[in-house]
């Protein structure tokens, strides 16, 4: 894979984690105040710093056949559930998530919270609220960026793409001072269900020592496979729940 295919599909993913983070801060510091808001935020930029150069250079050490092995089963597992969420959000069994929503649970939770100064912060509240927002959607981001980067050998491509989806998300919340509900984030998430998992399945049978047909060619292939089979799904999941509703209509019908 060249460095382009592997900043954009890094970029994709990471905007959806930055999204949900941009939602806790901006709930934080509207709600709440700004600076402690900010401290938490940058806390939890360095944890991550530290967690990245600590993990980063381990995994990169190993084999190339045992590093595509691990970090392919960990892709396809990571990539199945979040496009198991996105098949069952696109059918209608489970609820679509809606960043309007949550910022407004946030906002409630601000609102109510008491107020206390903790260690040198004068919120603490809002202090932990952005901590753990930013520091959980960044594990992901941190996971994303290295195990795409170090299966491509390109940490570098990949940092390239998670840095410019957080500037993207963060100077766009900043301009409009709202949740980005507008961006088609559960589509972006079925998105990159069906990349991980192929990436993931590819990775993970090279690890094995599969040879693949064409090299990475083959993820032209087996990227619209996997496509494919998500959307049959969901059409089935779709007939199904039609044809159970149908029937209750009718004797609704009949009963009235």
């Amino acid at each position: 894979m060249n460095a382009l295919p592997l900043i954009l599909t890094v970029f994709v993913a990471c905007a959806v984690e930055a999204i949900e983070a941009l939602t806790i801060v901006l709930a934080a510091g509207i709600t709440r105040e700004w600076k402690s808001t900010f401290q938490g935020m940058a806390v939890a930029l360095v944890v991550l710093a530290i967690i990245t150069a600590a993990v980063g250079p381990a995994i990169a050490s190993l084999p190339l056949t045992a590093l595509r092995l691990v970090i392919g089963a960990l892709l396809a597992i990571f990539g199945l559930q979040w496009l198991r969420k996105a098949v069952l959000r696109a059918t209608g069994y489970k609820g679509l998530h809606d960043e309007a929503s949550a910022y407004l649970r946030e906002v409630t939770a601000a609102e109510t919270a008491a107020r206390e100064s903790k260690r040198g912060v004068s919120d603490w509240y809002a202090f932990t609220l952005s901590f753990k927002g930013v520091l959980l959607e960044g594990l992901e981001v941190v996971f994303i960026v290295i195990t795409f980067g170090a299966s491509q050998d390109n940490i570098g491509a990949a940092v390239i793409g998670a840095a410019a989806a957080i500037v993207v998300i963060t100077v766009t919340g900043i301009a409009v001072r709202a949740p980005l509900t507008k961006v088609p984030e559960n589509w972006m998430k079925f998105a990159v269900g069906i990349m991980l998992t192929s990436f993931g399945t590819f990775w993970g049978a090279e690890g094995a020592g599969v040879a693949w047909p064409g090299n990475d060619a083959a993820l032209l292939v087996l990227v619209p496979v996997v496509a494919l089979v998500s959307a049959g799904y969901v059409f089935w999941l779709r007939s199904r729940k039609a044809a159970v509703g149908a029937p209750a209509r009718q004797s609704e019908v009949v009963s009235s």
